[in-house]
């Protein structure tokens, strides 16, 4: 049964040098200099997080459906964040990004809606990556200085700030207005007359202008609105490469169209033109990377990869934390070890997390491009979403465990972020509390770091008929209020004043669980399967059920999920000998006490020379997470 009781905070566990149950050790902090060891980081869409208007109008302006700002994270607002365990927060939607606004009164250009998705435009369309969104300021003139105070604001809060770079590419009309003496914009020193220069910042289609796709009626500019600019004209002249790589003048409408694909170096017929790490330096630290690229001559490194150093320097100066890398896998390896070596040699403790969707290329991102933590999507989250929709059986998640237990503590864990579908959306699961063993599961199987999306903690469904896209997710392009989080929100009090009772308890239970990511040690040591065992057994445990341990020298977890949305279980769970070898435990009863309720197990642990076993019941959907004590 869900609590609705608040929970204090525990204390954040010291880190640990993991190891797998193999004894194999995940290096989870190869990179991360003295970063917290499981970090929760908090995905926050900054335009909506704080936006108290509820019309949500197809297409709405800012005047008819709102848009929340950076002063909307208040003392109280980050306490709110902070109790969820969270020690980053990833505020999204930060660097200045085209958008369908005027505000020429400060010097900014007005951006074309032909070329912008959505009224208040993509966050990863970057059009002046030396400042902020005007959307997001209380006085656009001091958009920058207002960025500056929220970090201070989250610092003081004990939480870590994390920014996205957008590696791939940038807006077609990008144009710094706040740029530092002596950095040039992206294509301001092109060779346009060539597809291709080394130092061009982008490719082009020579001697041809650009020509805006034809669209259908739904992604239609602004909805089909009647516009000074919707003319379906922009110019660009020559027309460049868009961002996914499209190479003709007039791209598809399916094609990344608002943006223009930046140059590292690699010729268009996919051969290299940039510096390579020498053979051997996926073991080197990032001390060693630095000191090779220290030692190459930077007229022989592309003006893109100076480029997107000087601008992850220049939010480094202003405090900022760490960068999440959008489409990381789009640009070189190489690139990777060169940014991430320069930035680990300014702040050793910056958090480098990568959109990257090609398992065989993990371990490469890991060690070559020195990345701290990658997405586990193309593994643990299809499995888990697979396992709530009824499409998979649990050993999916043995299988995934497996294929990355070498690197277990680089992948990020999460079931929502500003891409994919809300848990509670009808195209997901339909019912928030669906996903809650999978949440512990996510949350508990290693080291890795837990990623929540704002709203997510109390069952915001993403239904709103936004403009541009299609319900199920939280439209990231256009002004929209988030209901559920709006309704905790409370006007700026934070106190879930009109929140359901299921929508406090389901918070409650997030907080509880995401907070043993810092007060159970033995989540950052190492992993126990129980699953294969068991599974192989007539005991009550089948492939609704998921059991594994995690251990150190201190403490023994047993953790096991009932993902039947229907259907109790009884269950003898089978802790194998080698287990209990490895737990050094002598044979006898031990009481267990349960850390995601109130709840007392009505059975200990009972360990002979032949291994252990305990009865449980759980609840459709009940999960445990039982720290075995001393007889």
């Amino acid at each position: 049964m869900i609590s609705a009781q608040t929970f204090a905070l525990p204390q954040m566990a010291a880190a640990n040098n993991a190891k797998t149950a193999s004894g194999q050790s995940t290096d989870a902090q190869s990179t991360c200099g003295k970063c917290v060891t499981k970090p929760v980081i908090y995905q926050v869409f900054t335009r909506l997080f704080g936006n108290t208007q509820t019309a949500n109008i197809p297409w709405g302006t800012k005047a008819q459906n709102g848009v929340g700002k950076m002063s909307d994270f208040t003392p109280k607002a980050l306490e709110s964040i902070k109790s969820l365990g969270v020690s980053h927060i990833w505020y999204t939607g930060i660097p200045h990004h085209a958008l369908v606004g005027d505000y020429s009164e400060y010097g900014i250009g007005i951006d074309d809606p032909d070329v912008v998705k959505g009224r208040a435009g993509s966050p990863y369309a970057v059009k002046d990556y030396y400042n902020v969104n005007p959307d997001l300021a209380d006085d656009p003139a001091k958009r920058l200085e207002e960025f500056e105070a929220l970090i201070a604001r989250t610092h003081a809060a004990g939480m870590k700030v994390v920014i996205d770079i957008v590696p791939n590419h940038v807006a077609r009309g990008y144009h710094s207005l706040s740029a530092p003496q002596g950095v040039s914009d992206f294509g301001a020193d092109d060779n346009t007359r060539l597809a291709y220069a080394r130092d061009n910042d982008f490719y082009y289609v020579a001697g041809t202008p650009f020509e805006v796709p034809d669209l259908s009626q739904d992604l239609k500019a602004l909805g089909g609105e009647a516009h000074p600019l919707v003319d379906g004209k922009f110019e660009e002249f020559p027309a460049k490469w868009t961002g996914n790589g499209a190479r003709a003048a007039k791209p598809d409408q399916n094609d990344w169209y608002e943006t223009v694909k930046i140059n590292y170096g690699i010729k268009p017929d996919g051969s290299i033109d940039h510096p390579q790490l020498p053979k051997g330096f996926a073991t080197k630290s990032v001390a060693e990377h630095y000191a090779f690229w220290q030692q190459v001559p930077k007229q022989s490194i592309p003006s893109s990869w100076h480029k997107f150093n000087q601008i992850a320097q220049y939010w480094l100066a202003k405090g900022v934390d760490g960068f999440r890398y959008d489409m990381a896998e789009m640009v070189p390896v190489a690139f990777w070890s060169y940014l991430n070596s320069n930035i680990k040699q300014t702040n050793p403790d910056a958090l480098l997390l990568a959109e990257v969707y090609t398992p065989s290329r993990y371990r490469d991102y890991i060690h070559q491009s020195k990345m701290d933590y990658l997405y586990d999507k193309v593994g643990l989250y299809d499995s888990l979403k697979a396992i709530i929709q009824g499409k998979a059986g649990t050993q999916a998640i043995e299988r995934d465990r497996e294929s990355v237990a070498d690197i277990a503590g680089h992948m990020l864990h999460f079931l929502e972020n500003h891409d994919e579908q809300r848990i509670a959306s009808p195209e997901f699961a339909g019912d928030p509390k669906s996903a809650l063993p999978a949440m512990v599961i996510s949350t508990t199987l290693s080291q890795a770091p837990t990623l929540l999306y704002f709203g997510q903690e109390v069952g915001e469904d993403g239904s709103e008929e936004a403009g541009f896209g299609k319900p199920s997710r939280t439209s990231i392009f256009d002004y929209i209020g988030v209901p559920a989080h709006q309704r905790f929100m409370n006007m700026g009090k934070f106190d879930g004043g009109q929140s359901s009772k299921e929508e406090l308890s389901l918070r409650a239970y997030y907080a509880k669980l995401l907070n043993l990511s810092h007060s159970l040690s033995a989540l950052s040591s190492e992993y126990g399967d129980l699953h294969t065992a068991n599974i192989a057994q007539d005991k009550g445990y089948d492939a609704d059920l998921f059991a594994f341990s995690r251990f150190d020298d201190k403490q023994r977890l047993i953790i096991v999920s009932n993902f039947a949305k229907d259907k109790a279980k009884h269950l003898t769970l089978e802790l194998p000998t080698a287990l209990i070898n490895r737990w050094q435990l002598a044979p006898g009863n031990y009481p267990l006490r349960e850390m995601l309720s109130d709840e007392k197990p009505k059975t200990p642990l009972t360990l002979t020379t032949k291994g252990g076993q305990v009865t449980l019941d759980l609840a459709p959907l009940e999960s445990k997470v039982l720290v075995v004590g001393e007889k």
